[in-house]
């Protein structure tokens, strides 16, 4: 076969030659860096253009992998998330039920494989920028089109869901919550180094910006979870970046500014003061209210979770659980669920204390990595604590956009803080809080 592949002037090691140079030339290499930017520009709108993005992209950097790879693996960044993925694969092994819904039901976990990948190409790429960049663009035309169809409702060119979908084009208003946060949040550090160096017309641009993000949140689409990340983002922040005195002074401005919207804003207010009506009437009624129905969901899981403390269920349980529970019963109540809306509480049903220790680990060491000055790390900072605290009231590290952001936002800043970038290399560098308290 070989002799006839010569003839025909083909041969395998032609191939090889032709493949070396193909995987890295500049359009190929380049392709590495514009993948992850564009899934974080469709991250806001499709799920579909995420996961396309993403195949192209691991058919991209698997023939640039080398042996440096392997020290990234060996790295606590990766390991603690490889150890989720890990585990969730073991548990296939002690679950109950058939075998398809349990090895299904490691596909949440998947996408921290990602991880490891983007933290490897960020520590040798000065493009990261490119992906925090392309997020926020993208996330300021979804600021503009939401209040658009929030004043004009027919403008609306594509079905969200949830509890309201006013003011919301896509998806729902707990995505579009925490991806307006993060925004929020980050260009607010952006602002600090911009006025240390003196641009002040694009500062203050900067600063509109970002209370644009937040007026959003308050005022057009409210998710009771991102007044919990909010508010402890706001006090991370102060301490971040400000002496002690600054950062009182900034914390009394914020609480004042707190205590307009919140007077101004009745749909704020009605969305907070709702929660004590939606128990009063699960206690009361047993109505399937929002915030009865993860009460309920929640016992259920520690009793659950009472049955199998060490090592939990298995993998795929949580759904067969919740389904078992839902039948004969009617109404929202009968309603078949996959998760608990809790990520510790999903994690311990099915991995018990195992798994929680995984992902507290996993957390603890991301968050850990982070603690170095400038703006990637208060990126990579805001994206691990914003998910820890939406996790309490909701699954989001296995959900679709939270995670992937979770993935995405810690592999490509983690990455690019590996790299010891001086401060000239940082997008719109933030200073250090040792440096505004001289």
């Amino acid at each position: 076969m070989n002799l006839a592949l010569s003839k025909s002037g083909f041969s395998l090691d032609r191939f090889a030659r032709i493949y070396r140079v193909m995987t890295d030339s500049k359009p190929w290499r380049a392709a590495l860096d514009y993948c992850p930017m564009l899934v974080a520009v469709a991250m806001p709108w499709s799920t579909t253009a995420v996961l396309l993005i993403w195949v192209l992209w691991l058919f991209a950097i698997f023939p640039r992998l080398d042996r440096s790879f392997a020290d990234a693996l060996r790295h606590p960044v990766s390991m603690s998330a490889l150890a989720m993925v890990g585990v969730a694969i073991l548990g296939v092994f002690w679950a109950d039920g058939p075998w398809w819904p349990r090895i299904a039901a490691i596909g949440p976990t998947i996408k921290l494989l990602f991880l490891p990948l983007l933290f490897y190409h960020f520590q040798r790429s000065e493009r990261a920028n490119w992906v925090f960049i392309g997020f926020a663009a993208s996330c300021t035309v979804l600021l503009a089109y939401s209040y658009v169809v929030y004043v004009y409702p027919t403008w609306r060119f594509t079905s969200a869901h949830g509890f309201d979908t006013t003011g919301v084009p896509v998806r729902n208003a707990i995505d579009q919550n925490q991806e307006f946060a993060l925004c929020a949040f980050g260009l607010a550090a952006s602002t600090i180094g911009m006025f240390h160096q003196r641009r002040y017309v694009a500062a203050l641009t900067l600063v509109g910006l970002a209370a644009s993000f937040l007026a959003n949140i308050a005022f057009v689409a409210f998710a009771r979870t991102s007044l919990l990340y909010c508010v402890v983002l706001s006090l991370l922040f102060a301490w971040k970046f400000f002496s002690r005195r600054t950062a009182t002074i900034v914390l009394m401005l914020l609480a004042i500014s707190a205590s307009a919207v919140w007077a101004t804003s009745a749909y704020l207010r009605e969305r907070v003061e709702h929660i004590a009506l939606e128990y009063q009437q699960y206690r009361d009624t047993n109505r399937p209210t929002s915030a009865g129905q993860r009460l309920q969901y929640w016992s259920s899981s520690v009793e659950w979770i009472r049955q199998a403390p060490l090592i939990g269920h298995g993998t795929g349980s949580t759904k067969r659980l919740f389904n078992e529970a839902a039948a004969g019963k009617e109404g929202a109540w009968a309603q078949q669920i996959g998760n608990p809306h809790n990520q510790v509480l999903y994690i311990a049903i099915e991995w018990g204390s195992l798994g929680c220790i995984i992902l507290f680990g996993m957390w603890l060491c991301h968050y850990q990595f982070f603690r170095a000055d400038g703006l990637t790390a208060w990126i990579g900072t805001i994206v691990v604590v914003q998910n820890v605290l939406s996790s309490m009231l909701n699954s989001h590290l296995f959900d679709f956009a939270e995670g992937w952001i979770y993935v995405a936002g810690v592999g490509v800043a983690a990455g690019s803080v590996s790299r010891r970038e001086t401060p000239q290399k940082d997008l719109l560098p933030a200073p250090s809080r040792s440096a505004t308290q001289q």
